[in-house]
């Protein structure tokens, strides 16, 4: 089972990076969570630029959520929304509509931020604009406020309750992925 780790920090030392990180620690031996690096490479979403072929850096994308069982979206919050080139990430992978690779892939959304909320605006504006692409977004929420005091000067995450909150959405996140992948492919 393969689940695509996507954070929305470009910043080295992202909290949020970690966040993921502490996720693949905690998979089942049977899976694995590469982490999708090339945020930063996106060029600006635009229709013109969407035909093939398209960028390389929006191939590479699309190829590793197609190929994934499904996505962990670990999201700051910035002026109380999704960062803009996690959103122009997902512009891109939202296409061609409505076959693109995330339809029906299986989503999980945490964030991780220094103020006391946890980006929880920015993870209910991502599981927005992720249903309205169509993916199966979980319900699950994992809001690590304070971040600087939930991980460690080596970015562990050191809160057991949040690992253990972690913990439940990665199982619901490959309950739902194994699920999927039981039903077969989607006929439409």
């Amino acid at each position: 089972m393969v689940v695509l780790g996507i954070s929305g920090s470009l910043r080295a030392g992202s909290f949020n990076t970690a966040l993921l990180r502490a996720a693949a620690g905690l998979l089942p031996a049977a899976a694995r969570m590469p982490l999708y690096t090339d945020l930063a490479s996106l060029p600006p979403y635009s229709e013109e630029a969407d035909a093939e072929p398209v960028p390389p850096p929006v191939e590479r994308l699309r190829a590793g959520i197609a190929a994934a069982d499904a996505l962990l979206i670990a999201t700051p919050e910035y002026n109380a929304s999704i960062p803009g080139q996690l959103k122009n990430a997902l512009d891109w992978a939202s296409r061609p509509y409505p076959d693109s690779a995330l339809r029906r892939k299986p989503v999980a959304v945490v964030g991780a931020s220094t103020g006391v909320f946890g980006a929880v605006w920015a993870q209910a504006e991502l599981r927005k604009v992720l249903s309205a692409a169509g993916a199966d977004v979980l319900d699950d929420e994992l809001a690590v406020g304070s971040a600087h005091d939930a991980f460690d000067d080596d970015l562990v995450l050191t809160d057991s309750q949040l690992n253990a909150g972690l913990e439940r959405i990665i199982a619901g996140l490959l309950a739902r992925a194994g699920e999927r992948r039981a039903a077969g492919p989607v006929r439409a």
